[in-house]
């Protein structure tokens, strides 16, 4: 499937390994994101139903600099969990980034292998429990080809995470590709390119589409290979939502959810009770083609899917020995933070939401540590004269209102 487009995509990442990234900041930080943050693979993949003792086998199909290789193979470290995470990328100067990013955190749970994701069905891996695919379909020659092999590596019960470029938050971006297609033809060395798209960054005048849009900053902040990737890229193709949902059904496979849920719901955006009669009928994937159109802020789209046909377990949020978990959020902080006015206020691109917190939120949160169980939760509660009926109502109301948000998850039981 590789043509002279992918070839030049191919040389593109040897010269600019992508993200940029220094091995030796490992040892500061840890890059934490979506898709395949550990806790979000155990709830919305796993319904928070595979234990945590079962070992998880991860493929990065398109792994590049590594950022998504760091975390989750560091989160399995961290929490003592079982598992591997493959790395797959033909860039070799990808992988020496991502191989001395591993050295420089002492990860010994990777195996880094040098190929394409499209040779998945002949290379010989296995299958896998989770796959993830962050930013690569958008690049390939065929990317329902690509979904198809992915899905085909995919373990029975297993899921994938993917991320993919979304048209309307990135208004801006293709009219400077197609002006820096004309004045920096792909028939040019790289540094010749980045040399005059930064020029032509310089001298936009005002008017240009992607001087006013705040949310696309990778030819700001990401040095030449955020440049090149986002404005000199050779292939680069953008889904809406229906499009999207379409590619996942195509590859045999069913959307478990887009990330964060709550961002793809229309009525967020809308309280007239009017427009909602509206939104009412309309099936999940509307729904949320809806809220893409009418943010218009969407540069991106990350969604967990699981093959279609399998019934994956919901989160089991009545069942009082599950445990409620936070995602990158210190439930004491987050407690202190709630406004007189009970209304916590979040933010997505520009985009306030206020989301009410029940009376015990509080109480609630500051118990949540990862260890507690919810039945636990409310016995500490009940001890403070807090009946069982007013922590059942004031709990599903906050599960209500911060799980849509990818902020209160269910961990993996024992």
């Amino acid at each position: 499937m590789q043509d002279a487009t992918d070839s030049r995509l191919a040389a593109q990442y040897e010269a600019y390994p992508y993200p940029a990234r220094q091995p030796r900041d490992e040892a500061k930080r840890l890059i934490v994101g979506s898709p395949s943050h550990l806790l979000e693979i155990d709830h919305w993949v796993f319904g928070a139903r595979r234990p945590a003792s079962q070992p998880l086998r991860a493929l990065m199909a398109g792994g590049g600099s590594g950022d998504g290789t760091m975390m989750l193979a560091q989160q399995l470290a961290s929490a003592g969990r079982p598992g591997e995470v493959t790395w797959l990328d033909r860039s070799a100067a990808a992988r020496k980034v991502a191989e001395e990013r591993a050295a420089v955190r002492g990860l010994s749970n990777i195996r880094f292998i040098s190929g394409s994701l499209l040779d998945l069905p002949t290379a010989g891996l296995g299958a896998f429990d989770y796959i993830d695919c962050c930013g690569v379909l958008h690049h390939l020659p065929d990317p329902a080809a690509g979904l198809s092999a992915l899905a085909g590596a995919l373990a029975p019960d297993g899921g994938i995470g993917l991320m993919v470029y979304a048209p309307h938050g990135r208004t801006g971006v293709y009219m400077l590709q197609d002006a820096l297609r004309q004045l920096a033809p792909d028939t040019e060395a790289p540094p010749e390119r980045v040399e005059v798209a930064k020029r032509l960054w310089k001298h936009l005048p005002e008017t240009a589409w992607l001087r006013r849009n705040p949310w696309i900053d990778d030819h700001i902040r990401g040095g030449d290979a955020g440049l090149y990737d986002l404005l000199l890229n050779p292939r680069d193709v953008a889904f809406t939502v229906p499009q999207l949902a379409a590619l996942i059904e195509g590859a045999g496979l069913q959307l478990r959810c887009f990330l964060e849920p709550g961002r793809y719901d229309p009525d967020r955006y809308l309280p007239d009770p009017r427009l909602r009669a509206r939104t009412a009928g309309m099936t999940p994937v509307q729904r949320a083609a809806l809220a893409e159109s009418i943010t218009g802020n969407m540069g991106i789209h990350i969604a967990y899917c699981t093959r279609a046909g399998e019934a994956p377990p919901q989160p089991a949020w009545d069942d009082l020995a599950s445990v409620p978990v936070l995602r990158e959020i210190d439930g004491a902080m987050l407690a202190k933070g709630i406004p007189a006015d009970g209304m916590l206020r979040i933010a997505f691109d520009d985009i306030r939401l206020g989301v009410p917190m029940p009376r015990l939120a509080s109480a609630i949160l500051s118990r949540i540590d990862g260890r507690r169980s919810i039945g636990a939760i409310g016995e500490a509660l009940a001890a403070n004269g807090v009946t069982q009926e007013a922590f059942l109502r004031d709990f599903a109301a906050l599960r209500a209102a911060l799980e849509p948000f990818n902020r209160l998850l269910l961990a993996a039981p024992a």
